[in-house]
């Protein structure tokens, strides 16, 4: 199958820069001889090939596609499609010298400031055609109506109104109901993928690459034990969103994925068993409930550990409740994806139902990892979490654990600058008794 439109060299500026910006962190990485900087420097290196890879196919014309993490990617490759998620760049290259003048050109192009910062970038490389255009896209309805406005917009867009488009249409409650549901949203997927790329889906295929994810959580869910300990052996420079990038986005599958885990959970049981942590002396155990500050993280998250001695020691991104996938069947299997993509990817599983799973989560996160503090962040563009912050807030109060909600911008760092957020936190320590 050959793309019907024609390639031009000018198009998809903003992701050939995404991918020279990952190059050039993997070779500062390459330098520094730490076990952790070569770790963090393999996940670069990945990053690096998936945006290789992908502009390659689009250069000559092969199939790939636009998808979402929460869309079971397990599919896409056991299909052998390689695929990119159209919210990529502010998770992955946030901190990146371009980004603030982005957040500008997508306010000048009218997309309103209300709208989730994450959304409204995506929408802008779309129109600016900064981004690859897919051979198809799956979008995404859920879990918040931020993400349901970008797949509007996405399938209204003039730029690629040939591209075709699908969504999975997510129940609200967790019952086998919904599971079934679900799990025929994902087979109407799949039949669509093959309608508009030409890759057909083999269940043998489907099966092995389940097998290895279902490695890929276990190993992910032994990391997560052992950051358990006290001290907490790893801090915010590794952990979470990097086993996040490896196993539901990168590497899904895929040997080397499970074998980078292999690697982490080694170096984490070293310095276990060494009584090593993330910092000389550790003070303060924090569980910080989103998505890191991306547009900030180097201006903040590093300043907690030196100034106050606090360690995040879990967050978001890094608990994994992750159910392993029946593989006896095809329908065992379908199901299996369904549940663990409807019900246990992060930040889906939160905003799309009842806020019983803000609540639960805490209650296990703060149990379970000896946790002093919750530091709800309150990105502008979570609404639906906000909206529950007195049920969070409450539920920490049982828990006799100090909550703070902080109420910024993930991405963008002059909506709440890092100094004031820095105030709110010291000040919050300091009135809590932290520190």
């Amino acid at each position: 199958m050959v793309r019907q439109y024609k390639y031009e060299p000018h198009l998809f500026r903003r992701y050939k820069e995404e991918r020279d910006y990952f190059s050039f962190l993997s070779g500062i990485l390459a330098q520094d001889p730490d076990p952790i900087s070569q770790l963090s420097r393999e996940i670069t290196d990945i990053t690096v090939e998936r945006y290789d890879q992908i502009m390659q196919y689009a250069e000559e014309g092969k199939p790939f596609i636009a998808g979402y993490f929460c869309a079971a990617p397990e599919i896409y490759e056991a299909m052998d499609l390689p695929w990119y998620m159209i919210m990529a760049t502010p998770f992955l290259a946030a901190s990146a010298p371009y980004l603030l003048g982005d957040i500008d050109g997508a306010e000048a192009m009218g997309l309103g400031t209300d709208w989730c910062t994450a959304c409204r970038l995506s929408l802008y490389y779309i129109e600016a055609e900064l981004t690859p255009k897919p051979w198809a896209l799956i979008g995404l309805i859920h879990p918040c109506d931020a993400g349901n406005l970008l797949h509007q917009s996405v399938a209204r867009n003039q730029k690629w109104r040939d591209v075709p488009i699908f969504a999975t249409d997510p129940p609200y409650f967790e019952d086998q109901r919904s599971i079934d549901y679900f799990a025929g949203e994902l087979r109407r997927m799949v039949a669509f993928l093959e309608e508009h790329t030409g890759h057909k889906l083999d269940l043998d295929r489907l099966r092995e690459v389940c097998i290895e994810s279902n490695k890929q959580y276990e190993l992910w869910a032994e990391y997560a034990q052992l950051r358990r300990a006290v001290p907490c052996p790893h801090g915010w420079g590794i952990g979470g969103p990097q086993c996040f990038a490896a196993v539901q986005v990168f590497q899904t599958g895929k040997p080397r994925g499970t074998q980078w885990l292999r690697n982490l959970l080694a170096n984490t049981e070293q310095r276990v068993k060494e009584g090593v942590g993330t910092i000389p002396n550790e003070k303060i155990r924090y569980f910080w409930f989103d998505l890191l500050p991306f547009g900030w993280v180097f201006e903040f998250l590093p300043w907690l550990e030196e100034e106050w001695g606090a360690v995040m020691v879990m967050e978001m991104f890094g608990f994994t409740p992750y159910t392993p996938i029946d593989i006896r069947n095809e329908d065992t299997i379908f199901k299996g994806l369904a549940k663990r993509n409807l019900y246990d990817s992060p930040m889906v599983r939160q905003a799309r139902g009842p806020a019983d799973y803000f609540a639960a989560d805490i209650v296990r996160v703060v149990k379970d990892y000896n946790i002093d503090c919750v530091i709800w962040p309150g990105h502008m563009g979570h609404k639906d979490g906000s909206a529950s912050t007195g049920i969070m807030r409450e539920i920490c109060n049982e828990l006799g654990v100090p909550y703070i909600h902080i109420g910024l911008d993930l991405f963008d760092k002059r909506y709440t600058t890092p100094d004031e957020c820095k105030d709110k936190v010291s000040k919050f320590f300091s009135a809590m008794g932290l520190g």
